[in-house]
């Protein structure tokens, strides 16, 4: 039997983080530049039902059986059974490897999930529709983020740019103009479990001033959406640099983010600001052609470990 393969793309969110976990909208596109790939080889020298997990970009190499049930890993498999109500599993070996950095806002976990989930099925000559991948993603969305959103599983599984409030069909956005992004890598890994639920916390403690900074992230968010499917993304600028001082003020940005966010601006960006749960990760910034290598040096000298360019098409 052939190799099954299956590759899933990462993510930013471009606005709206932190508030969509509150029922406002948010905007997120799909990162191709980057993927997650799953790879299933029948083993028929294995005994049945002995399933062996390689996952070398985290060092992990073990049968399905030793791992504990809540590792992500694992339950995306044995959700994918379960889905499937087999009653007979062949062994097989699956090999997980992403080029999507760990912990930086940017899907990783989300995409190896979903590569997971169609492999599997796909191995088992049941490929999952898209809403039910989406839906088990999702589950194992809470082991990485514990009061996820669903955005990331939903804009990796559609691999769609899409406007998301929480709890509610998600909708295409219709991109108008094309427009570029350079992602730039702290280098730090971000816990998005960990920023919502410090937000959390603070948003207990004074909820009336971050319901009113999560109104503020919707309006803008509003806006963006406004602009993407109708004028020219050049208008963006302005309210990605609003919504990295409201993501400030609910306590999710770092030193690192914002030197890079200003180093970006003083280097001509339109516009720029964290994506993803913050804490460390990943920030973006709005270029034009003729500002794409002044910004990507400028992040580089002011401390980027990576920075990626991908531009958001016509749909």
């Amino acid at each position: 039997m052939p190799a099954i393969t299956s590759q899933a793309p990462g993510k930013s969110i471009l606005f709206g983080e932190h508030a969509v976990v509150y029922a406002r909208p948010a905007i997120a596109v799909p990162i191709n530049k980057v993927s997650a790939r799953a790879v299933i080889l029948a083993n028929p020298q294995g005994s049945t039902g002995e399933i062996r997990i390689d996952a070398p970009d985290i060092g992990l190499k073990s049968t399905l059986s030793d791992l504990p049930e809540q590792n992500p890993l694992a339950l995306a498999i044995n959700l994918a059974i379960q889905e499937l109500s087999l009653t007979s599993i062949p062994s097989f070996t699956i090999r997980i490897t992403s080029t999507i950095p760990i912990a930086s806002g940017l899907g990783s976990g989300a995409a190896i999930t979903v590569s997971i989930l169609r492999a599997v099925s796909t191995f088992f000559g049941h490929p999952f529709p898209d809403e039910v991948t989406n839906r088990l993603a999702y589950e194992v969305e809470k082991i990485y983020h514990g009061n996820p959103s669903g955005i990331d599983n939903t804009v990796i599984t559609y691999s769609r740019p899409i406007y998301y409030i929480r709890g509610k069909p998600f909708e295409v956005l219709h991109v108008n103009r094309p427009f570029s992004l350079i992602i730039g890598n702290t280098g730090i890994p971000g816990s998005t479990a960990k920023a919502v639920e410090e937000v959390k916390q603070r948003w207990i403690a004074n909820t009336l001033q971050y319901e009113s900074w999560f109104d503020q992230i919707g309006a803008i968010t509003n806006k963006a959406r406004d602009i993407i499917e109708r004028k020219s993304a050049d208008d963006l600028g302005i309210l990605m640099i609003k919504n990295h001082a409201l993501l400030r003020m609910i306590g999710v940005s770092s030193p690192e983010l914002d030197r890079l966010v200003e180093a970006a601006l003083k280097a001509g960006a339109s516009g720029a600001k964290l994506c993803g749960g913050g804490l460390g990760g990943n920030m973006i910034a709005l270029v034009k052609p003729e500002t794409i290598q002044p910004v990507r040096e400028a992040l580089q000298q002011a401390g980027a470990k990576t920075t990626i360019l991908t531009t958001i098409l016509p749909n």
